[in-house]
């Protein structure tokens, strides 16, 4: 089970994380989500150079990184503790992240059933949206 950890300084003080040693996500994020008042979950990160492809804009794939990484956390409260994987990822790009800027994502599930969950959203920084996307989760149920 990969344990969850509370970022206790910084920018991201009080938002959480997983404890990921070596993982791809770790390598390419680090990425933090925390829900928002009305209990959806934002996801958030702040652009690095590493993130940037030969434009100086934010790389197409790690945005695509970023919305599978955000869809997973907004179905969180419907995987019920189960594993799962990324059937599909449909994406449009709109615009593109500079160094230095806010990166965060919202979404919603919009059908969930025993082993498909249906999500949307949407990827912004400050009033620009970069990247609107919508996936589909196979969750796993738990073996005995």
């Amino acid at each position: 089970m990969v344990a969850k950890v509370t970022v206790s300084e910084g920018e991201f003080a009080g938002w959480q994380m997983y404890d990921l040693h070596g993982t791809f996500d770790q390598v390419v994020g680090p990425f933090y989500f925390r829900p928002d008042p009305d209990g959806r979950m934002r996801c958030a990160f702040r652009a690095e150079p590493k993130h940037m492809n030969a434009g100086d804009r934010m790389h197409g794939g790690c945005l695509m990184t970023f919305a599978d990484i955000a869809m997973f956390q907004t179905a969180y409260q419907e995987m019920e503790g189960a594993s799962g994987v990324t059937v599909s990822l449909d994406s449009t790009f709109i615009d593109g992240a500079y160094v230095g800027e806010l990166v965060e994502a919202t979404g919603e599930v919009v059908r969930a059933g025993k082993s498909l969950i249906f999500v949307r959203g949407q990827i912004c920084t400050g009033a620009r949206i970069l990247m609107t996307y919508s996936g589909v989760i196979r969750k796993f149920q738990p073996r005995d």
